[in-house]
């Protein structure tokens, strides 16, 4: 069974921050610095987890722009048994019902694009690096 919380005790906070360092610093060799930015502190953390086990990492922000999704990790051992589409699920969730108006997007890894448009969002614009990660940003149409 697949839960999503958010991560408001700094213990759940901690599995988010352990999940996403596995998965982008260690396994995609992101930098540490670039993994973890200023935004920590206000942002809104999601853990998921399968069978109790902390497995899944989101998070949100406002921007100028919007609503922006980030940091969307999913533990290797724990992909394609749908985590991913369950952490995506409750974040949409929870920011349409704070922000119904605003426009939401995120910059999607090119491995994960065709995950992000079987849930409703859009490629706009050029292919773009981050990270040495290639990326699409993507927006919610619904």
């Amino acid at each position: 069974m697949i839960e999503v919380i958010r991560a408001e005790r700094e213990q759940d906070r901690s599995a988010a921050f352990n999940i996403r360092e596995q998965v982008f610093v260690e396994e995609q060799q992101v930098p540490r610095e670039a993994e973890r930015d200023q935004f920590e502190s206000t942002a809104r953390h999601y853990l998921a987890t399968c069978e109790g086990v902390p497995c899944g990492a989101a998070r949100w922000r406002q921007t100028e722009l919007g609503i922006k999704l980030e940091r969307f990790a999913v533990l290797a051992s724990y992909r394609n048994r749908q985590v991913g589409a369950a952490l995506l699920q409750a974040v949409l969730q929870d920011v349409q019902a704070d922000h119904a108006d605003s426009k939401v997007y995120l910059n999607a890894q090119l491995p994960a694009v065709n995950f992000y448009k079987r849930h409703g969002f859009e490629a706009e614009g050029d292919m773009f690096t981050e990270c040495d990660i290639q990326h699409y940003k993507m927006v919610y149409k619904g």
